[in-house]
């Protein structure tokens, strides 16, 4: 595995090392080792997965308050999503910025996103599907969020003509510090 750390401090990019023959590639996508070496919470303990059936459809921006906040892997194995993060951390140089990649099923990228960060993602693709690997449960009691249009944060999204966003993550309230 490769990887590489994006401007927001502790946020990687992760590309696979690809082992190619006739029959297709092998390639590592977890282990504990190196995720440790790079100082990476290597702790997950639960998997989610999201299929988003249109193009547009966004889910966003999620994260996990105190005590049980989470530090997230995701990887895009069918189509195509526009992946968001925003850092969160009050004492951070990066604070309230954000950063953007495309993962999908042919590039087979994936994000290590640390605690403290929002993610959300717009999807590229009809029949899109997400893998989450979390380092601490869902405790609904800290499940938080902030809207995907925070004007004091400014994420440019695809513009996609038709969006499709669930009620309660238009109802999050732009972000307060």
């Amino acid at each position: 595995m490769i990887f590489t750390e994006t401007r927001l401090s502790g946020a990687y990019v992760i590309d696979l090392e690809y082992i190619n023959d006739e029959r297709g590639f092998f390639a590592r996508a977890w282990c504990k080792k190196e995720f440790e070496k790079y100082g990476l919470n290597s702790n997950l303990v639960q998997c989610n997965l999201s299929h988003n059936v249109k193009r547009g459809t966004l889910r966003g921006m999620h994260y996990q308050a105190a005590p049980y906040e989470e530090a997230k892997l995701v990887s895009c194995i069918s189509g195509a999503i526009y992946d968001v993060i925003v850092d969160l951390r009050e004492k951070s140089p990066t604070f309230k910025q954000w950063q953007a990649f495309e993962l999908s099923a042919q590039n087979h990228r994936m994000l290590y996103i640390p605690e403290g960060f929002a993610h959300g993602f717009q999807t590229l693709q009809d029949n899109t599907s997400v893998f989450y690997q979390m380092s601490d449960f869902y405790h609904p009691e800290c499940a938080r969020g902030v809207r995907w249009d925070d004007s004091t944060i400014n994420v440019e999204w695809p513009k996609i003509k038709e969006m499709i966003i669930s009620s309660k993550d238009k109802s999050y309230a732009n972000f307060i510090a």
